[in-house]
């Protein structure tokens, strides 16, 4: 047996993520499952996540599928409008006959398709998208969502920060509904954390729009100790450079939320940051000792010959996730998917995950550590797994931000 068929055989006993489910001859047609991106737009983002999914979707087909039947992805490109993602998903519920929704990387759009979910009775699994809003403020029953949310990454964190000597925080952040509930959160954990601290200055730069200039030097005039960072893509890389330029992170912490994935940290090669604090993907440090962390990589790296993101590993628990809520289900029908998936179990890469049923927010934890540059590119150091269960307010306080049912 070749290594790659090895991997593949190894990964596949952890792919579907449900104790018991045995393999059996496939029949009868595909059990498909409608995914909405935007892959034209985000495809750098994008793609990374589709092969993780293909990956999953290839194991859980070689052990017996999912009720003795295939799984397949019907993918389809809403170019980032909300608009459009909604009528794709009328598309896909209604004439491809696919059993439910998921997908999604911007937050905005993944609240346009909870919204219609909720009206129409689909089961959405909102893969990445991490605003607060999708499983608090504007939850569902229809909706649940994979990723560790924004809440839960800005508290990691706070915690970090916490136990420094920084009073004076700047915060810099994309002006929608994402960075909103980054700076929120970030601001409510460190302060119940250190309430001396104190908030010198916020800038909203619009999404893919920001004038890095113009925001480094009014950051630089609020003097802050340290530095909170929503920005992310293409508008990371321009903040990163135009604050190196001028010197804003000189004697400074910066706390910067998903800077220390590949998706992000890779394009900056030799420009990347050192020790900033971040939440991250460190996949080319795992050891033999991570175990699953390490065969996920492995697999992926053999399967397409390239790197994985974050993305691919989001993509990859995505496609296990829904293939255990529907094993747990016996069925494709709308609200045994629903049911099965509050509460569900996963065993993923991370570790054991669970859909809690209080707020259809799944336990997914995230990786923080330190940046450092490291043979000209950025890599995270010194980094640890945070269980996401940790990291979520009491049952009592989530109550009062979700609506009642």
């Amino acid at each position: 047996m070749n290594r790659k068929t090895f991997l593949n055989s190894v990964i596949g006993a952890f792919a579907l993520g449900v104790t018991g489910f045995a393999a059996s001859a496939q029949s009868g047609e595909p059990i498909k499952v409608g995914e909405i991106n935007h892959y034209k737009r985000l495809a750098a983002f994008a793609e990374p996540y589709k092969q993780g999914i293909e990956l999953a979707l290839e194991e859980i087909n070689a052990d017996g599928g999912v009720l003795d039947r295939p799984l397949e992805f019907i993918f389809r490109d809403d170019q980032g409008d909300p608009g459009e993602a909604i009528k794709i998903a009328e598309e896909l519920m209604t004439s491809e006959g696919t059993v439910m929704i998921t997908g999604s990387i911007l937050s905005n759009v993944g609240l346009a398709i909870s919204s219609v979910a909720a009206e129409k009775g689909w089961v959405y699994l909102a893969a990445e998208p991490l605003a607060d809003a999708l499983t608090w403020s504007q939850g569902n029953p229809w909706t649940f969502r994979l990723r560790t949310s924004t809440y839960m990454q800005a508290a990691m964190l706070a915690e970090q920060a916490a136990k420094t000597d920084a009073v004076k925080y700047a915060t810099i952040a994309p002006n929608y509904a994402y960075g909103k509930d980054a700076v929120a959160a970030f601001k409510e954990v460190l302060t119940q954390l250190k309430p001396e601290v104190e908030f010198v200055g916020e800038q909203w730069p619009a999404l893919f729009k920001i004038d890095a200039g113009a925001e480094v030097q009014a950051l630089e005039r609020s003097k802050p100790d340290a530095i909170y960072n929503v920005t992310f893509g293409p508008d990371l890389a321009k903040f990163v450079r135009e604050g190196t330029t001028r010197g804003l992170f000189d004697g400074r912490t910066v706390y910067g939320l998903l800077s220390g994935e590949p998706e992000y940290l890779e394009p900056l090669a030799d420009e990347a940051p050192e020790g900033w604090v971040v939440t991250g993907y460190p996949w080319y440090d795992f050891t033999e000792e991570d175990g699953a962390n390490k065969l996920f990589v492995d697999g992926y790296q053999a399967k397409f010959d390239e790197t994985p993101k974050l993305g691919s590993l989001v993509g990859y628990m995505t496609a296990q996730s829904i293939a255990a809520a529907i094993s747990k289900a016996g069925s494709t029908e709308s609200d045994a998917i629903r049911m099965a998936f509050e509460g569900l179990d996963v065993t993923t890469p991370v570790g054991d995950i669970t859909f809690r049923e209080i707020d259809n927010q799944a336990t997914m934890g995230a990786f923080v550590g330190k940046t450092m540059l490291k043979d000209g590119a950025g890599v995270m150091t010194d980094w640890t797994y945070l269980d996401g269960a940790d990291y979520l307010p009491s049952d009592e306080e989530v109550t009062k931000l979700r609506p009642a049912e």
